[in-house]
């Protein structure tokens, strides 16, 4: 067959309002019908080679395995534990890790690890496999599960780096990393960097070293000797993690961010923020003196929650204003304002706040 015969063979058999005609009443038609318009379009640009389609293929599987797995828990809250692969059962590191893990099921939470061993054989005993996921990455040294998520249903192998990265950061409702080497900070730096830009929702960022431990206190003053003073990044970028060797300190951090700020998202320009609570005129003018700086135009204003929510939202009071791109460090400092408004009496207000 020719090549202009194949192309046209492919162009009729990729004719999209046929395949979409074909398909079932969906409610993600709309992002199906996109996701179909770009794969067709590689398929008639005929420009890939045989490892690219290779990467786009396991990139593809690895995807629908992190989609389905967690499809189940879309409601419950989790916490990530970052930490070297090598820290071994006598350090009071990994007993931390342990014992913090184990606590954070206890309010209500589930625990995400890399699922090797160190700190992330302590997460999962930890937390137990009921209460925890293992999302495991394929090398050639040192990476198999541990013995606390093997065979477990929410073990999830994934053949990237970065499609496992992308799990675990939308997944999580906060970070906790203990020490470890190169991919312990590579995970720190990334993480804050998608918090800084606004790629990534805000969410508590604990950095969490062992009793008088200095691992990430001289980490700090590495930031602040040379990224902060050097002019790098803004004062306020060093308050999107909280550094500490306690866990009673990581957990209240955790449970603090969440007290009255529930979640937010963009809905095209205007930025909306769920809360726990009706705030009142003089908490939202508060917030507009004290915040003006991370507005492009307008005020903060309560706006209408909506009736009918979207599948997978919840009705919660809303505040929305038009954020500097700029300012995602600023916004979690006006989180943390939000989260000292009284709530006890709120129909909203979780139980454990009441």
């Amino acid at each position: 067959m020719s090549l202009l015969k194949q192309k046209n063979v492919i162009n009729s058999a990729l004719n999209l309002e046929e395949i979409l005609s074909n398909l079932p009443e969906y409610s993600g038609n709309k992002w199906l019908s996109k996701s179909l318009k770009t794969f067709i379009k590689i398929v008639q640009k005929d420009k890939l080679d045989s490892l690219e389609w290779k990467i786009l293929s396991a990139t593809l599987k690895d995807l629908e395995k992190g989609f389905s797995i967690f499809s189940e828990y879309r409601h419950c809250r989790k916490i990530t534990i970052f930490g070297s692969a090598r820290t071994s059962i006598e350090n009071p590191e990994y007993q931390l890790a342990e014992e913090f893990a184990h606590v954070v099921t206890t309010l209500g939470y589930m625990v995400l690890t890399g699922a090797g061993g160190g700190i992330m054989e302590a997460g999962n005993k930890g937390a137990t496999a009921n209460n925890s996921f293992g999302l495991n990455v394929k090398l050639p040294f040192e990476q198999s599960a541990n013995s606390y998520i093997q065979n477990d249903p929410k073990l999830i192998k994934f053949k990237y780096f970065f499609t496992r990265k992308l799990f675990f950061l939308k997944e999580s409702d906060a970070i906790v990393l203990f020490p470890g080497g190169f991919g312990t900070q590579d995970e720190a730096f990334e993480t804050i960097t998608l918090c800084q830009t606004g790629r990534q929702p805000p969410i508590p960022l604990v950095l969490m070293d062992k009793p008088d431990g200095n691992y990430w206190h001289s980490w700090h003053n590495y930031i602040c000797e040379h990224l902060l003073a050097g002019g790098y990044i803004q004062p306020e970028d060093t308050q999107i993690y909280t550094i500490t060797d306690n866990i009673q300190t990581a957990c209240e951090t955790i449970q603090q961010f969440y007290r009255v700020y529930h979640s937010c998202r963009y809905v095209k320009d205007l930025f909306v923020v769920k809360v726990n609570y009706d705030l009142t005129k003089e908490q939202i003018e508060r917030l507009n003196i004290e915040f003006q700086d991370i507005l492009i135009k307008e005020k903060i204003e309560l706006i209408p929650t909506p009736k009918k929510p979207k599948e997978g939202n919840i009705s919660l009071p809303q505040i929305g204003f038009y954020l500097q791109p700029r300012k995602f460090s600023r916004l979690y400092q006006m989180i943390n304002v939000i989260n000292t408004f009284p709530c006890e009496n709120s129909p909203y207000c979780p139980p454990q706040y009441r």
